[in-house]
Order: C-alpha cells, then sequence, then structure tokens
C-alpha cells in the first residue's frame, strides 16, 4: 500500500518473507510509525524491518489517525513522534486510546521530564528518547502481548 497526496503521505514496506502467519511472531509484527520527519520515517522502517516487522509510514498524524481508522485490526502497535505540526503524538494517543486497542508507542528528541510523564498520563505504553537503538525496537513486541494479556483477563 503506497499512497500519497500534497498534504502528507502513507506508505507501507514490509521485509521480504517476514510475514508468514501469526505463528512466526514477533516476525510480521504490524507497525505504523508516525513521524513529520522524513529521515526518521526511513531510519525507523530500515530498523524495524530489519527486525522483520511490517511498517506502514505516515508524515502526519491526522493521515495515521485516518489510516488507522479505515483499517481496524490491521496493525498491531503504533510508534509516533511527539513533536509535529499538524496534531502532536499527545493528541493522537488520546484519539487511539479513546478508539481502538492499540498500545502507543511515543518518540522524541525531548527528554524533559514532564513531557515524558504527560506522555505515560496520556496512556503511552513507552516514551523512547531519540536516537533509538534497533536494540530497543526488537522489544516492541512485548507491548503488544501485555496488551493483549491485560484484555484476556
Amino acid at each position: 500500500m503506497n499512497s500519497s497526496n500534497g498534504n502528507g503521505s502513507m506508505s507501507t514496506a514490509s521485509s521480504s518473507g517476514a510475514w508468514n502467519g501469526r505463528d512466526q511472531f514477533p516476525a510480521g509484527l504490524r507497525v505504523l510509525v508516525v513521524d513529520d520527519d522524513q529521515t526518521c520515517l526511513m531510519v525507523f522502517e530500515k530498523m524495524l524491518k530489519t527486525c522483520l516487522y511490517q511498517v506502514t509510514k505516515c508524515n502526519k498524524a491526522e493521515i495515521a489517525l485516518s489510516v488507522l481508522r479505515e483499517h481496524k485490526n490491521e496493525f498491531d502497535i503504533v510508534i509516533s513522534d511527539v513533536h509535529m505540526p499538524d496534531m502532536d503524538g499527545f493528541e493522537l494517543l488520546k484519539h487511539i486510546n479513546s478508539e481502538m486497542d492499540l498500545p502507543v508507542i511515543l518518540i522524541s528528541a525531548d527528554a524533559r521530564k514532564q513531557v515524558v510523564m504527560k506522555g505515560v498520563t496520556y496512556g503511552a505504553c513507552d516514551y523512547l528518547i531519540k536516537p533509538v537503538c534497533i536494540e530497543t525496537l526488537k522489544n516492541i513486541w512485548q507491548h503488544v502481548v501485555r496488551k493483549k494479556a491485560r484484555n484476556t483477563f
């Protein structure tokens, strides 16, 4: 899936052979990455694909929210930048939490305690400080498992 218009863009990429069914979990983890910085999107895509995750990128939070609404149950987790011009990551997080049952990881170069606390208070399952290393991304599947486990009890 690859679409774009003058107002933003969204694209999907997956590692070849990564998605052989849910029995290969966490390979094939379906990740939506939202960041207005194209370079960050490319870096995240490359690292997540190295982890054998399916990656969909959006450069605007409004587009990401539309994609999530239109493709319910097609994503396992969302990774969103905090500071974006159209809608910040906190607002996106509020929408996702009220409309969907997805874990959301916030990312930012902003490491101020009050910003991190705001993310956690709003319901983010994690807050990662940029630059994010691949070892951290390899373990994001744990948030998906935790969320599903909470919902079964």
